[in-house]
């Protein structure tokens, strides 16, 4: 019997070659090829939006995608409004973080109201009931099908036609057209295109589950992300209670929208005011500490950043952060002993975002800034005082995006003082909030040194 061929495949960008190599020739990544079997070529593709014809683009009715609400605020946030007919959704996450809980949790708030399919390649029909059954959901209307075979689950979902169904997930179906094991990065790339055509041609929202690999990225190739309408990332430490959703993509909504949710016994259930998280409650003021207005998608959030700077007690002084970039940290050290002429270059600095939040955007410099300032001097910042704004190489504080809907954020949870770059300055007062606008960072540190801390 002859021995099959084999290829490698690339699981980033899944692309092949016929010889193993160290770095993948159509993408560049190193040790990502793995051999699977050859598969023949047949033509089994169709088109997902029926038959194909030419059309002025300005002749076709482009109107709102119909949405139906998953019955939880959060996760219709990161939607963009809720499940768009025809859409498919891929949510990845860590191994236990919550992805099969809160869409067990959308698929029976809507099964009341219309028909929905819950497929399960990882678990028995007796282990989803028993979650349904511990988070007191209502599940006598919610079909379920334990099943990895793709043209079985193609044809449970002609049959039934759901409104929503949710596959859970990806990584362990397979189709009888490949000869590759369920998993392999031809199953998953076949399995999710077919899906995906299902999905546009039938209206069905479809949501994927995806595993996550250690680096935090969705195991599988890449080009299953430019499948899909919608990618979804659950964020978190297991050990903690509070789960974060960011959107990476979205054909129907706002990219980098974030959705905040608390693990409790009954299921995840949103946090409508999430910057209450990510603020420290101190008994007294205490220096390093400085609270800045960070932009997720739509929503404002204050979040804490802390920041420590002792002695060094070695020869190479560290420089640690959390929740930042570690890189841009070393940057505004220079910034600061350049510009402001205070240096650190003996100590060791520790900054941590409070909450486990990721900041990527550069509007914290300016808090990460006076946060150092504050640990150095053993001086704490004035109480109810927010601070953001980007710092460049040559000292400016530059502005920020959305710098109105931050400040009145800040004024409603209290805070009456504002450090910001002088173009953030709003043109009209706001109620309660004394807005202190700033140009270049000694500037900013000369305020800090002489306001008042009681």
């Amino acid at each position: 019997m002859a021995k099959p061929k084999s290829v490698f495949t690339c699981t980033e960008c899944g692309g092949q070659t016929l010889k193993w190599q160290g770095q993948c020739p159509h993408c560049q990544a190193w040790n990502t090829l793995v051999e699977t079997v050859a598969e023949k070529a047949t033509a089994r593709y169709t088109v997902p939006s029926g038959e194909a014809r030419l059309q002025n683009l300005g002749d076709i009715e482009a109107g709102e995608e119909a949405r139906y609400s998953t019955g939880i605020g959060e996760l219709d946030r990161v939607l963009g409004g809720g499940w768009v007919k025809g859409g498919v959704v891929l949510l990845g996450g860590d191994p236990g973080i919550g992805k099969s809980t809160l869409l067990l949790q959308a698929l029976a708030e809507l099964s009341g109201a219309h028909q929905v399919l819950y497929v399960s390649g990882e678990e028995s029909p007796r282990q989803v009931a028993l979650r349904a059954r511990r988070l007191g959901l209502d599940a006598t209307r919610l079909p379920m099908l334990a099943e990895i075979r793709l043209e079985k689950i193609q044809e449970a979902l002609a049959d039934q036609r759901p409104v929503v169904a949710v596959i859970d997930s990806i990584q362990t179906l397979y189709s009888d057209a490949l000869q590759s094991a369920p998993g392999s990065v031809a199953q998953v790339r076949e399995c999710a295109a077919h899906l995906t055509r299902l999905a546009k041609s039938s209206g069905t929202a479809l949501a994927l589950v995806g595993h996550v690999t250690k680096e935090g990225s969705l195991a599988g190739p890449r080009v299953l992300e430019h499948m899909v309408d919608t990618v979804l990332y659950f964020e978190g430490d297991t050990h903690s209670s509070f789960r974060l959703i960011r959107a990476f993509k979205n054909r129907f909504g706002a990219v980098n929208e974030l959705g905040v949710f608390a693990m409790t016994e009954k299921g995840l259930k949103g946090v409508t005011n999430p910057s209450a998280l990510f603020l420290s409650h101190h008994g007294s003021r205490v220096a390093g500490t400085c609270v800045m207005v960070t932009q997720e998608g739509t929503r404002p959030l204050l979040v804490e950043i802390q920041a420590l700077v002792d002695d060094a007690h070695g020869m190479n002084p560290r420089r640690l952060t959390v929740g930042l970039e570690q890189n841009r940290l070393a940057m505004l050290l220079a910034v600061l002993h350049r510009h402001a002429g205070v240096a650190c270059f003996q100590d060791d600095v520790f900054v941590n975002a409070v909450g486990g939040v990721k900041i990527a955007e550069p509007g914290a410099d300016l808090a990460v800034l006076l946060a150092i300032v504050s640990s150095l001097k053993n001086k704490p910042l004035p109480e109810k005082l927010v601070v953001f704004g980007e710092v460049g190489l040559a000292g400016e504080v530059r502005p920020v995006q959305r710098g109105q809907e931050r400040l009145k954020e800040a004024a409603k949870l209290g805070f009456t003082q504002a450090l910001i770059p002088k173009a953030n300055k709003p043109r009209q007062t706001i109620p309660g909030l004394d807005v202190v606008p700033v140009e270049r960072v000694e500037e900013a540190v000369a305020r800090i040194a002489s306001a008042r801390t009681g």
